[in-house]
């Protein structure tokens, strides 16, 4: 339908509308672009301040010193561990939570529901917390990025929606006569026809994971166990970067402008890994969260 075919109130909302997307999205993707561009840039030009939109004076002096940074690659590989790990982690026991919660037949699931919910709200906080970490003898663990954040309690909730708006019971008693008990049931029925709402979950968590750094500053001292975030951090904000790396000598006399060249860099790096990850979810990620967000 062509744009005069509209009333006018029509016409004044799409144009309103579409004001609005177009200036938020250049509010989001400004800040990309300008990062983006500084990494590629020289040191020289970004401490003159002549990059906003696109590279000045392409170098790429900022990714080859990144690489030669050694906790730079030790926290790639703890927060792909933890990624990875954890993810598949929550994943499982998202399911083995949120699929007996959506089954009619399970006795106590709303007083069940309830203990879950109530966890959303209110929290032992932040000192009672540390205390259970270290009599449970996971500070300083691999465990302590894992186990402490296993299940999101709002995940179980859209997932558990999924469950009761997409598998009828007609599936279950079919399954039932042929001999097909829960768990066969969960692995062979439920879990296949679920695939958005578990692609979901998988994005959910994994980005969850990827940008984890709290609890890493809070439970982990030792810095062979430190995921990348707190690397990146410690570059952003307390400035370890001047003392830390080692500058060829020809950067010398640029040493502060590299500093501020490489805190650019580290953030690309470490945002890459998402940014390659989410288009491969996205077929699945709104059909999952409209079909698990719809009320059961």
């Amino acid at each position: 339908m062509k744009f005069s075919k509209y009333s006018p109130g029509d016409k004044a909302y799409i144009i309103c509308n579409y004001t609005l997307l177009t200036f938020l999205l250049l509010v989001t993707l400004y800040p990309l672009l300008n990062v983006l561009s500084c990494s590629f840039s020289s040191p020289r030009a970004i401490g003159a301040g002549r990059v906003f939109l696109f590279p000045v004076d392409i170098s790429f002096a900022g990714y080859e010193e990144l690489f030669r940074y050694k906790p730079i690659w030790v926290g790639y590989k703890n927060s792909i561990m933890y990624t990875v790990v954890g993810t598949i982690v929550n994943v499982v026991v998202t399911l083995m939570a949120a699929y007996p919660l959506s089954r009619k037949d399970f006795r106590g699931r709303n007083f069940f529901m309830f203990l879950f919910a109530f966890t959303m709200y209110f929290s032992g906080g932040m000192i009672p917390d540390y205390i259970l970490i270290r009599n449970l003898g996971l500070f300083n663990s691999f465990w302590v990025m894992i186990i402490p954040v296993a299940m999101s309690v709002y995940n179980v909730i859209i997932t558990r929606t999924y469950f009761q708006n997409n598998i009828p019971d007609s599936f279950l008693e079919a399954a039932k006569i042929d001999g097909c008990d829960d768990i066969r049931f969960l692995i062979n029925v439920a879990i296949p026809i679920s695939a958005p709402i578990i692609a979901v979950n998988f994005l959910f968590y994994g980005v969850g994971h990827w940008n984890s750094f709290f609890n890493a500053m809070l439970y982990l001292t030792d810095t062979r166990l430190k995921p990348l975030q707190v690397v990146l951090r410690d570059i952003l904000i307390e400035s370890r970067i001047s003392q830390d790396f080692n500058f060829d000598s020809k950067y010398a006399e640029v040493k502060q402008s590299i500093a501020e060249l490489l805190k650019y860099t580290t953030i690309v790096v470490s945002t890459v890994p998402v940014l390659c990850a989410y288009p491969f979810a996205q077929k699945y990620f709104i059909k999952g969260i409209m079909l698990g967000g719809i009320k059961g």
